[in-house]
This record gives C-alpha cells, structure tokens and sequence, in this order.
C-alpha cells in the first residue's frame, strides 16, 4: 500500500494540472525566492514607487519575485536630493517595515543613487540590514554629474536656477505622480552626492564594501552584512527603447569607458561583483521602458530572482 501512495500522490498533481488547478513549473519554483528577510527595494535619481496608481519604476520586477515567494516592499523617497536625506527616509520606511513584519532585518536593493542611499542605511543602522545589493549603483560617482556641475558649478547662479527648474517641475511632478508630493527636493545636492568628489567624501564616511582597486571586488562581508553588486554596459539595446538614444549620448561622456549610459561599470563595483557586463543599460537594470531590453540578454526580471536565490541560499 505504501509503494502506491507516491503514484497516487503523482496522478493526483497531474489531474489538477490537467484541470489547470496547478502549473507543475510554479509549484516547483514557488519558493525560488523565497528569502529569509524582506526584501526592499530603493529607487535611484527621479525615480518613485509606482506613478499614478499603475507605473511602476521597478517593472515586472516586484511581481516575480513575490510569485517565488519573496516578501518584497517598494519604498519611495525624495526623488532628488543628497544621499543622505534619502538614506533617512529610507531609514524611517526601513523600521516601518521591520515594525509591521516583525522581520528582524531586510535585504537591501538599490538602483542608480539607491545604490548608496541603501548603502547609508548599512552604515548607520548595520543591525538591521542583512545584505546590500547595489544594482547600477553610483559608488565611486558618474561622469555625467561631473560633466553637469562643470556646466553649473555648485553655488553658481547657473545651478541654482537649473536645479531650481528641475526642482519644481520633474521632481515635482514625479513625486506628486506617486503620492508624495511632501518629499523635500534638492537636484542640487542630489548632484554633488552623485559626482566624483562627493561619493569620495560618502565613501570615506562609509566605507563597507567599497573596492580598494578600481575595478575589483570590495568586501564581501562587513559587519555581519553582505554586499553584492550588479550592472550593464551597453548603452543601445533595444532600437524601440525611445532612452537608449539619450543613453547613448550621455555614454559618450565616458571617453571610452565600459558604462550604460549613466555610470561606468567600475564606478558600479560593491562588494562581491556578480557581473558588470550584462548587456543592459541604466534603465534596462530596472526592467525600463516596459520592458523593451535586449533579446540578447538574460532578462532584468530574472537576474533580480536568480539575485533572489542567491540571497536564499546564503540564509539570508
């Protein structure tokens, strides 16, 4: 009787199946991302949660990996400003979230200028985070930002008046868009944290997984934190994506340099370096516009649950 019931058990899943009841793939992947800690996802520049109700900044990206089983929250902070405001407020939701889950710490995952607001977060509080994912991240600066405070240098009329333009109207808009209006913005500030010099200053302050060489891997672990990062290279990637043309202008500001569009791929090294030559570019990290990425890559979605997995299987 005993050696039947495993049959029965197997016909059983096939007649549900055939009844569309189960899908043999998701039973067996449901826990895929299944993580110990909530994940957390934290946008970069003029970034949001989701813009009116149906626009997500993360697309497709939250949805899979809740259907592996992971507990994801989409946090939104200042849309511009210093990495340290932002690291704040992500601060705050951060608490927020560990106060309603009862989780005991969360995976961090920042994209663009997320990449050090997360990286804020380990450094002030490190007794709450398990792990930092930097994806994208502007660790070591962008040379667009360089490029843009030669144009305006801090302190200048100019830059006063063009991130004041910025200021109260795309910042604003995305952030009355997404619900919080409120939100303080300075593109200013956002533009000195992203330079050069001021990730300098940042990564003097906090120093956790920062690479010593200047493309390698920085630690792997720092107190009790794990850091990993991740991003593309390619500026043009999909010729129906109407960002990759403004990509590929702003690539040039690289003189040559591996970058995807925004920032150079070992200014994106953190931690342990899972890959920086993934054909993507800045917003094709973020599964951006709609989905319109290279044919001829893994898709975004897949590397952020294979990324999933990968922080399951490490206990975390």
């Amino acid at each position: 009787m005993k050696t039947l019931l495993p049959r029965i058990a197997s016909v059983a899943l096939a007649a549900c199946c055939a009844l569309g009841a189960v899908d043999p793939a998701s039973a067996q992947a449901s826990t895929y991302t299944q993580t110990r800690y909530p994940v957390v996802l934290v946008h970069g520049l003029f970034g949001w949660d989701t813009l009116a109700g149906s626009v997500d900044y993360w697309y497709k990206i939250p949805q899979a990996l809740r259907a592996g089983g992971a507990k994801v929250h989409v946090t939104q902070v200042s849309a511009a400003n210093s990495t340290e405001v932002r690291g704040e407020q992500l601060l705050a939701q951060v608490k927020e979230i560990m106060a309603i889950t009862g989780a005991k710490k969360v995976n961090l995952i920042g994209h663009s200028h997320g990449g050090p607001t997360v990286r804020y977060v380990a450094g002030v509080a490190p007794e709450l985070v398990a792990s930092v994912t930097s994806v994208g991240g502007v660790n070591r600066g962008s040379d667009v930002a360089d490029a843009l405070l030669k144009i305006g240098p801090d302190g200048s009329p100019v830059n006063a008046v063009l991130a004041g333009a910025v200021d109260n109207t795309l910042a604003a808009l995305i952030q009355t868009l997404s619900g919080n209006p409120e939100l303080p913005r300075n593109s200013s500030a956002a533009l000195n944290s992203l330079s050069t010099a001021g990730s300098l200053k940042f990564n003097q302050r906090f120093p956790a997984g920062v690479p010593t060489t200047a493309c390698g891997d920085g630690q792997h672990v720092v107190n009790g934190i794990r850091y990993y990062s991740w991003g593309g290279n390619k500026q043009i990637t999909n010729l129906l994506d109407v960002g990759d043309g403004a990509l590929a202008l702003t690539g040039l500001l690289f003189n040559g340099k591996p970058n995807d569009g925004l920032v150079a791929a070992c200014s994106m090294n953190l931690g342990k370096v899972i890959r920086t030559d993934y054909k993507m570019n800045h917003l094709d990290e973020i599964n951006q516009f709609f989905g319109l990425v290279s044919i001829f890559e893994t898709s975004p979605v897949e590397v952020y649950r294979q990324h999933a997995n990968r922080l399951k299987n490490a206990g975390l």
